[in-house]
């Protein structure tokens, strides 16, 4: 499942309870980011039992482009994580918003 940057932005308008994670690199995350937790791609595996108490809650994850995302998506669903989406277009699509 995927959100739009719209949607996205709309739900942060709003103050709706969600997780945010950025899976980008840290370097990238320090150039720009929307104020996600950071947890690159390669560390998601290690990072999914510190996730454990958000596992019934709505998380929203992003990278780039939404390839990595896409891939770290797919993870935590495999981890029984209920409700993961996929930020559509990643941070691109949020700068050309």
């Amino acid at each position: 499942m995927e959100i739009s940057v719209q949607g996205l932005k709309a739900k942060m308008d709003n103050k709706e309870d969600f997780v945010l994670i950025d899976v980008r690199e840290k370097y990238e995350y320090e150039e720009f980011n929307i104020g996600g937790k950071l947890i690159p791609l390669g560390e998601i595996m290690g990072a999914l039992e510190d996730l454990e108490e958000f596992k019934g809650k709505e998380i929203i994850i992003h990278c780039r482009s939404g390839k990595r995302s896409a891939m770290a998506q797919q993870l935590m669903l495999q981890a029984g994580f209920s409700d993961v989406k996929n930020l559509a277009g990643g941070v691109l699509a949020w700068q050309d918003m």
